[in-house]
């Protein structure tokens, strides 16, 4: 039996749309002002069903893809949508072996589906072979509407998850903005490190490192904007092994522009914006300080 606590009925009814949503990009938001528009039209609450951990992790970990937003980042970016209800389903093993009869009846009883509103290429239920043709099918048997969505396109190709996840991986920003309709990003804690920066004049920021699932682009020093809870600046972080220290060990290190109070402890985000150059060793560390300056010079011009 799955725990999933139900909905009030108030009698509206909701319209409903399912999937992973990793990302929450621009193809996902198309289907998300779908069903918030349909539920305002017809008196209906607007309802996201999403999942933790991606459904992949359970049935086929070594197919499992690293991830374009964890659970809590994907909650911030639904948040900001004009949906009524978003529900995080615990994926698992038995939910893994519902049919989709069964995964509806899920819908129906326990949020109350009046209109389930999905992407073109969607299926859901085991193997996913709840596919349209047989949504619209049970629509008619258990008395509720089934509507797709169509595919955002860009350069020729519908805006997926995946193809995101290959403009980051493949280092190229511009691209995973675009899709993403943001920068890409990482949210994470502040934690400390040894103090070098500042005695080079560039104190910095330690990030722990995320969940491993997390996807990061290449390693590399990039120009990066950072948000925290009383404001945000450019900045520029260094992301992988500090060979010049001799430290193999990936890292996430920022120096965050014109900011003069303590941010350890604190949760920041961190978006990428332009790759400087590759990690590098340095001979010496003033070899590294005269790099520095010049990194400082490109970032504060890509994120001022």
């Amino acid at each position: 039996m799955i725990a999933t606590p139900p909905l009030p009925n108030d009698g509206r009814g909701t319209v409903i749309t399912v999937g992973t949503f990793d990302g929450v990009h621009l193809g996902h938001r198309q289907v998300i002002e779908e069903i918030a528009i349909r539920g305002r039209r017809a008196n209906r609450r607007s309802l996201l069903v999403t999942f933790e951990p991606h459904p992949l992790e359970i049935v086929n970990p070594p197919a499992a893809p690293s991830l374009l937003t964890l659970a809590d980042e994907r909650r911030e970016y639904l948040a900001q949508c004009e949906l009524d209800v978003v529900v995080f389903l615990g994926f698992s093993r038995e939910l893994s072996q519902y049919s989709p009869e069964a995964f509806v009846r899920l819908l129906l009883d326990r949020f109350h589906l009046k209109e389930l509103v999905i992407g073109h290429d969607h299926g859901f239920g085991r193997g996913r072979t709840g596919n349209v043709d047989l949504l619209r099918k049970l629509g008619e048997e258990l008395g509720f509407a089934v509507d797709v969505v169509e595919e955002v396109g860009m350069g020729g190709r519908p805006v997926s998850s995946t193809l995101v996840r290959r403009a980051v991986a493949g280092g190229d920003l511009d691209m995973a903005a675009q899709l993403l309709g943001r920068p890409y990003s990482l949210t994470a804690r502040v934690i400390r490190g040894v103090g070098r920066g500042r005695n080079m004049g560039y104190p910095t920021i330690n990030l722990a490192i995320p969940d491993r699932r997390k996807l990061l682009p290449p390693d590399g020093v990039y120009a990066v904007r950072v948000e925290w809870a009383a404001g945000s600046s450019g900045a520029m972080m260094h992301q992988g092994p500090r060979p010049t220290f001799g430290e193999t060990e990936r890292s996430l290190e920022a120096h965050v522009f014109e900011v003069d109070h303590d941010l350890y402890g604190e949760e920041i985000k961190v978006s990428w914006r332009a790759r400087l150059r590759d990690v590098m060793r340095f001979p010496s560390s003033e070899a590294l300080k005269k790099q520095l300056d010049k990194d400082f010079a490109a970032a504060a011009a890509l994120t001022g």
